[in-house]
């Protein structure tokens, strides 16, 4: 006998879903049941905060790795914004 758990439903959540594997299971098992446009809007939406941090991280005089290059970008001694 199988037994199918509901993903992101409390009434359906049992133990296995408390471990970090578990949980990284049941995300993906949501995430490929998605469509193909849900998946490339949530792409998008993470770039876009991506880029929100890296800006204010730029902004603020604090260090960040450059998506470019890959390489640690650190502050200008004396260069920080008030």
């Amino acid at each position: 006998m199988s037994v199918t758990t509901r993903v992101n439903d409390p009434v359906g959540m049992g133990w296995s879903q408390c471990t970090s594997e578990g949980s990284e299971l049941a995300e993906l098992r949501v995430w490929t049941r998605l469509p193909l446009r849900r998946k490339l809007e949530a792409v998008e939406a993470m770039c876009d905060l991506a880029r929100h941090f890296l800006e204010y991280r730029k902004k603020n005089g604090l260090p960040y790795i450059d998506p470019r290059t890959d390489e640690l970008v650190r502050p200008v001694a004396g260069n920080n914004p008030d």
